[in-house]
């Protein structure tokens, strides 16, 4: 089950009281043509603001570097027995990963990898 929070439609009432509350504040209005097409990328701009070595830092590719094609896991559906399944899930987080592992060990024990 995944623990990730699915936002909500926004319903047309929400968007014109949204839409009301943006209108009413002095602070904001809309940006002309030509303020927009001012703008520049981050990319461009950051380094003349912050530096050459902070706007790496913040422009740097958050979460887990790509792996290889050859080395990256395959998704797939595929079917277990339940048990089995309730088994592997008992010894709590990585369970998958010990469940790759237990068949790894078959497929080299009955030699089907390479050692």
């Amino acid at each position: 089950m995944s623990k990730r929070k699915i936002p909500h439609r926004v319903t047309d009432a929400e968007d014109a009281a949204i839409r009301r509350a943006a209108a009413s504040d002095p602070d904001a209005r809309e940006l002309t043509d030509d303020e927009l097409g001012e703008f520049r990328p981050a990319h461009e701009v950051l380094p003349e603001v912050v530096g050459k070595e902070k706007a790496a830092a913040l422009m740097r590719r958050r979460g887990r570097p790509a792996l290889p094609e050859n080395e990256r896991k395959v998704s797939m559906s595929i079917r277990y027995d339940r048990d089995l399944i309730e088994a592997f899930r008992s010894t709590g987080e990585g369970w998958q990963s010990r469940m790759n592992d237990a068949l790894r060990e078959y497929a080299m024990s009955h030699h089907l990898l390479p050692c």
